[in-house]
């Protein structure tokens, strides 16, 4: 059975897209049919961090208004045969998304794929609505600071009310939380809020905490999902949420100051 995950938040640049790409991957190679989907109509970044912006024919307003097939517009990633990308238009504005049109490509898509990632956009309006209305699992992306938490905190709101699932009274959506661009230094000095903070305000499973890392940005620039760096601590980290969302049980890392703790294990000043 397919399973439907929207990667979401109220607050734009928190990692939403690097975390889309770096989850859809980590499932393509965990062995799962994966396709990822743009639903940010107009701006269309997934396609650049996944490094295919250039083979980008159809788009997924394209197979939408029928102008193309969805097999015309999936595009196979070149690093894993079973990872693919529905790209968004870069022409069209977001009220070119329909309800009944997502949902007839998501029900086709579930025909051939284990999991379906939606990359939301920022904001409450419609692109992201959609992105998250057919969803079985909510990946909800927040930086440690009060105005992302707040954010994220009214997209819980809308999840737990404004979808599929909780108009037909099914089960509701499951809810994780991924912390990103973390740094327990700063923490340390009161400048950004704990996991321990941001977890009391939403009251969410942790699934991983990605550590404020250049890899992000230099993996973003490249093209390649940052999960297949896996010599730095966000790709590690990125492959640690991928397992934990499969069951897997992994300790969670990067939360420590890791130099405070050598600091004091040897004494050092």
């Amino acid at each position: 059975m397919a399973r439907i995950i929207v990667v979401t938040s109220g607050k734009g640049g928190v990692g939403k897209t690097t975390t889309s790409a770096a989850i859809a991957m980590g499932l393509a190679k965990k062995g799962h049919k994966t396709a990822v989907i743009d639903f940010d109509v107009g701006l269309r970044n997934l396609d650049l961090i996944m490094g295919c912006e250039r083979r980008v024919v159809y788009d997924f307003v394209n197979v939408i208004n029928g102008e193309a097939t969805l097999n015309q517009a999936l595009i196979r990633d070149k690093n894993c045969n079973l990872l693919y990308i529905l790209p968004a238009s870069q022409t069209r504005d977001k009220d070119a998304l329909s309800q009944e049109g997502v949902g007839r490509v998501l029900d086709e898509l579930k025909k051939d794929f284990k999991y379906i990632v939606c990359d939301s956009p920022a904001g409450i309006e419609k692109g992201a609505h959609l992105a998250m209305y057919f969803a079985d699992d909510a990946f909800v992306v927040t930086n440690p600071e009060v105005s992302s938490v707040r954010d994220s905190d009214r997209m819980l709101g809308i999840l737990a009310s404004k979808s599929y699932r909780a108009e037909q009274n099914l089960e509701p959506i499951k809810e994780y939380l991924l912390l990103t661009r973390y740094s327990p230094e700063r923490v340390k000095l009161g400048e950004m809020l704990s996991v321990e903070d941001v977890q009391d305000i939403l009251s969410l499973h942790l699934l991983g905490v990605i550590p404020e890392s250049k890899s992000v940005l230099n993996a973003s620039n490249s093209g390649t999902p940052v999960i297949l760096d896996e010599k730095s601590d966000a790709g590690q980290a990125y492959g640690d949420i991928v397992a934990r969302y499969l069951g897997e049980n992994r300790p969670h890392r990067f939360i420590e100051d890791q130099k405070g703790f050598f600091r004091k294990f040897f004494g050092s000043k």
